[in-house]
C-alpha cells in the first residue's frame, strides 16, 4: 500500500512515497529482528499455557515466528477481531495464557466493547499486544492509534505497557506472562531498535527508570519517545542544554512516587514526550499525578495533536508533529 505518486514532471521521473516505513529505525541505528515473536517462543517451551492468536495480521505483528514453532498452539481468526478477543477470555478462562495481536487501532476502536465486557469486566488473563502504536504507520487515520492508551488507561482491571525498543519488548513479554490480568501491550516491529542495552536498562512492571540525569530539564517520556527524548539529549548537549529521560514504560498503573520525586528537583523543566494525542495519555497522567501531590515545576508537553492525522512518509510526518528528534530538541530549546 502506498500513498499517492508525486506527480510527474517533464523530464524528471515520477516519484512514489512509501506511506509505511517497516522499522522506526534511524540510518545505521542497531536494530533486532522481531523482539516480541523471538520472546513468545522462548517463554513457550517452558510455558505449555501460552497460546498465540491473531487476527489476519500473524506476519505483521511478528506472531508468524510463534506460528512455525508451535503451529497447534497458534489460532488464526481471520478478520474478526471481535472473534479474536472472545475467543483468547474463554481460552483464559479454562486456564491458557492467550497473547492475542492485532494492530492497536483494530483492539482500541473495532474490538473495545469485547475487551471491555469479556477480558476487563472478567478480568481474564490476556495479553494484548498491538502493532502500529500511535504515529508509526503513515497510512493515515485508519490505521493511526494515536489515542490507544487513553481508551486502555480508562478501562478497569487492565495495565498499560508503553516499551521503548527491542531489549524491552524482550524482557516485557516473559513479565507480563507471570502477571496475573489483563494486559495491554503496544508492540514496534519488524526491525526494532536498540537502545536501553546501552543504559544497563531492566524492565520492570509497574517502575518508571531514570536513564540518564541532568540538571536543565527532564524529559517524562514512554515507547518510541523515549528513544527519540535520548537522542535529542545528545543534541542539545552540544549547546551545553543538560537534559535527564525519565522512561515511564507501564502507562498504568503509573509510578507516581519516581515521577513526582524526579519533579521536585529545583529549577529543572518538565517535559512530557509521548506518541500519543495529548488527550489522556502520559501527559496528562503526569500532570494529574503533579496537581495532586503539589508539586508545580514549570510544564511543557510533547504529543501528537488533538486531530485526525495525515497520511505519508513517518519522517515526514514526525517532522510535522513535533516527535522527530530534531522537532524535540528545538521544541525544549525554545521554551529554556
Amino acid at each position: 500500500m502506498k500513498s499517492p505518486a508525486t506527480p510527474a514532471t517533464p523530464g524528471k521521473p515520477r516519484l512514489t512515497t512509501s506511506a509505511m516505513i517497516a522499522s522506526i529505525a534511524s540510518e545505521g541505528q542497531r536494530t533486532k529482528a522481531a523482539p516480541f515473536g523471538h520472546a513468545l517462543v522462548e517463554l513457550a517451551r517452558t510455558r505449555p499455557d501460552i497460546i498465540g492468536m491473531t487476527a489476519d495480521l500473524g506476519k505483521y505483528t511478528d506472531l508468524h515466528i510463534f506460528s512455525k514453532a508451535f503451529p497447534d498452539r497458534f489460532h488464526q481468526m481471520g478478520m474478526a477481531e471481535q472473534l479474536l478477543f472472545g475467543a483468547a477470555s474463554g481460552l483464559a478462562a479454562e486456564g491458557f495464557t492467550p497473547f492475542a495481536t492485532t494492530y492497536a487501532v483494530f483492539a482500541s476502536r473495532r474490538a473495545y466493547d469485547f475487551i471491555h465486557q469479556t477480558i476487563a469486566e472478567e478480568d481474564r488473563n490476556v495479553k494484548i499486544v498491538c502493532a502500529l502504536p500511535g504515529l508509526t504507520s503513515g497510512y493515515g487515520p485508519s490505521h493511526q492509534a494515536a489515542e490507544d492508551l487513553a481508551l486502555f488507561r480508562a478501562m478497569p482491571n487492565m495495565t498499560v505497557i508503553d516499551p521503548c525498543d527491542a531489549l524491552e519488548i524482550e524482557q516485557a513479554v516473559p513479565v507480563i506472562a507471570a502477571h496475573q490480568g489483563p494486559v495491554y501491550m503496544r508492540l514496534l516491529r519488524g526491525q526494532v531498535p536498540l537502545v536501553l542495552d546501552e543504559y544497563n536498562y531492566k524492565f520492570e512492571l509497574g517502575k518508571a527508570k531514570m536513564i540518564r540525569e541532568g540538571r536543565d530539564v527532564l524529559v517524562i517520556s514512554s515507547g518510541l519517545l523515549t528513544m527519540r527524548a535520548l537522542e535529542a539529549a545528545k543534541e542539545l548537549a552540544a549547546d551545553k542544554v543538560d537534559v535527564a529521560v525519565l522512561h515511564v514504560p507501564t502507562i498504568k498503573p503509573l509510578d507516581t512516587k519516581t515521577i513526582i520525586d524526579a519533579c521536585r528537583v529545583a529549577g529543572r523543566l518538565v517535559v512530557v514526550a509521548e506518541n500519543h494525542t495529548i488527550i489522556g495519555g502520559l501527559g496528562e497522567a503526569v500532570a494529574t499525578c503533579l496537581m495532586r501531590a503539589r508539586v508545580h515545576p514549570a510544564f511543557e508537553h510533547i504529543g501528537l495533536p488533538d486531530e485526525f492525522l495525515s497520511a505519508g512518509a513517518l519522517p515526514t510526518l514526525h517532522d510535522r508533529y513535533g516527535i522527530s528528534t530534531m522537532a524535540i530538541a528545538a521544541q525544549i530549546k525554545g521554551w529554556l
